[in-house]
Parts: structure tokens; C-alpha cells; sequence
């Protein structure tokens, strides 16, 4: 019922900044909240952000805060992470999530539709 393209991914040296973007398409009346979970190799899934696209509330892992900040347009159906300070460690493919979600932004599972990711490479 609604469709998640993640594009903005890339290689980027450490310090460098990179802009993520995610484009709903379909019911998306469906969902009420939109995030960023990355996956590095041989690693578990992991939060990076989250925003209620209503209100504009946002969530991030306390690897992202200080450096990394999710919005969105509404009026594009697009929802962005931007990336500063970038680290090696912050490689990972990068996935956009989106559900109804009310509590408990975090979770992996409280997300229904996920995109099929975009890599970004920080190099040392």
C-alpha cells in the first residue's frame, strides 16, 4: 500500500556531510511516522531517527544527535536525513521505514514499509 525509495547515498570522507531522501508513494494516508534505521555488515539493524509527519516530533539514536537531523515536506511526500560529521563507523546501508506508530519509535517492528536501502560509505 505505500511505496519507500531511499536515494542521496554515497562515499564521503570522514567530517563530510551527506543528505539521504525518501519518497512515499501509495496510501500513505496509511502511515503517520517515517524513519532511518541503518545496517553495517555483519551488524544488527539499528535506529537512527524517526518524525511524526503531523506534528514534526522527532527521535534520534544518541549516535545521531548533534550530528544528524530528520525532516520532512509533506507537501512532497519526502522525508530527509541529513548527515554531518560523518564517521567511518556511520557506514551502513541506510533504510527508510515508515508505519502508524504512537509509541515505541525505536522498534523495528513498529514499522510496516521499508524501502530497499541506499549505501553510504565514510572513508577514513
Amino acid at each position: 500500500q505505500v511505496q519507500l525509495v531511499e536515494s542521496g547515498g554515497g562515499l564521503v570522507q570522514a567530517g563530510g556531510s551527506l543528505s539521504l531522501s525518501c519518497a512515499a508513494s501509495g496510501r500513505r494516508f496509511s502511515i503517520n511516522a517515517m524513519g532511518w534505521f541503518r545496517q553495517a555488515p555483519g551488524k544488527e539493524r539499528e535506529f537512527v531517527a524517526a518524525i511524526n509527519l503531523s506534528v514534526g516530533r522527532t527521535y534520534y539514536a544518541d549516535s545521531a544527535k548533534g550530528r544528524f537531523t530528520i525532516s520532512r515536506d509533506n507537501a512532497k511526500n519526502t522525508v530527509y536525513l541529513q548527515m554531518n560529521s560523518l564517521k567511518p563507523e556511520d557506514t551502513a546501508v541506510y533504510y527508510c521505514a515508515a508505519g502508524i506508530i504512537y509509541t515505541d519509535y525505536v522498534a523495528r517492528k513498529k514499522y510496516n514499509y521499508w524501502g530497499q536501502g541506499t549505501q553510504v560509505t565514510v572513508s577514513s
